[in-house]
Formats: structure tokens, sequence, C-alpha cells
């Protein structure tokens, strides 16, 4: 990975504040620069934190576009869907256009999902911040160990997942990797082990994502 900046926090609490903040600045900054900001929401428990604090917040939401690193190949209403996470979270608060909310169609099954989703990518790239997690085996996205992918694929589709659901649909490394800034979220006591073979440069699957945007990492004390 790209040379990345590391910022420790107490609690996961304080992490989804810092994430919010940043989150504002850049969508700030973006839009004043070039009309628009692009981010790819991350599924995990720090971001939904994340969001809901951001639904709380002033912004020019008109300009907001959001885009999903990953999805489970589930139906739309299903309690483990991202883009339902993110619904309740955070864009059915605030006014993001509707049309702007690009969702994964992973209810399709993974191949199709994919192959629809590459071909809305190809006119949204590159994005302004891409937002990841980080797995207790490495994984982002759903981007796993063992797993390859060609890597001009811009959204892929992933079977035998090691977690369930087995199907999911993820965008490609050199896909997120197509950002001017990466923030990536890591909280709790079973991410220890993982972030100590990531810090030492083991090959993980968060380690292969090579970019030349700003990578900031933020943790909290019990993972570090």
């Amino acid at each position: 990975m790209h040379r990345t900046l590391w910022s420790l926090y107490p609690s996961p609490q304080q992490v989804a504040h810092a994430a919010c903040q940043r989150i504002l600045a850049t969508a700030a900054a973006a839009i004043r620069e070039r009309g628009h900001f692009r981010l790819v929401l991350a599924g995990g428990t720090t971001p939904e934190q994340c969001y809901r604090l951001l639904a709380q917040q002033s912004a020019n939401w008109s300009r907001w576009h959001l885009y999903f690193g990953d999805e489970r190949c589930l139906p739309t209403d299903h309690p483990e869907r991202n883009s339902l996470m993110v619904a309740t979270a955070l864009t059915d608060q605030v006014a993001i256009p509707a049309a702007q909310v690009h969702s994964i169609p992973a209810e399709r099954g993974a191949e199709e999902a994919a192959a629809a989703y590459s071909a809305q990518l190809a006119e949204s790239l590159p994005f302004d911040l891409v937002l990841l997690g980080m797995g207790e085996d490495g994984h982002t996205a759903s981007l796993f160990p063992g797993q390859h992918h060609p890597p001009e694929t811009l959204a892929v589709a992933v079977h035998n997942a090691p977690k369930p659901p087995p199907d999911r649909v993820s965008l490609n490394y050199t896909t997120l990797a197509r950002s001017h800034e990466i923030l990536i979220l890591v909280t709790g006591a079973s991410k220890r082990e993982a972030l100590r073979r990531w810090r030492a440069g083991e090959p993980l699957p968060i380690t292969a994502l090579s970019t030349g945007g700003h990578v900031t990492t933020l943790v909290d004390q019990a993972c570090w």
C-alpha cells in the first residue's frame, strides 16, 4: 500500500467522529474544487456510526454522489445489505438526490451485478474519497485472502467468501485505488493481529491496495 498516516483514538466512537469530520472537510474541498463529491462507502459497525453522525450535520448534500465498496448478494430488503444500512443511517435522513445514490444491484446475482456496476463506475472515476474497513483476516471491501481478480475489471463477482453470504460484489483493488483520498477505519481487539501483520508488511488484501492518493488509517486503542 501507499505510505499511510496512522491516527490513534481511545474508542470506536471517537474513530467514527473523526471520520465524520474528515469526510465533511473532504466533501467541502471537493465541491469547491470540482463541483461534486464522490464518496465510496464501507459496511461495518464503525462506518455505520459515522453515517449516523453525518446525518446530523449540514452539508451541500445535492452535490454528493455515493457509491458502495461492496455488497452482499441478498434481497434489497435484507437486514445485512450495506445499501439498507446506509439508507437507514444516512440517506433517508439527508437531501442527497436518490439518483446520486449508486447502489450495487447485487440481488441480481454476482456476475450480472458486477457487470452492471462496472459500467456505472466507468463514468464516475476518480473518486474523491474511499472509505474502507479491515476484517480479522485482513480483507477489505469483499476482497479476501487467496482470491484473485482481473485487475482491469472495475467491479468483481466474489464467490466462496469465507464469511456468509458466499456470493458478493466488490470494487476491485485498482478501482478503490483510483481516489484522491482513502480513509480506513479499524477498531476492536479482534483486528489486533491483522493490524500487526499489516504494519509488519505481510501480504494481505488491505496491503495490496496500491494508490497514489493520500491514505489515512484511523484506529482505536483496542486494536493497536
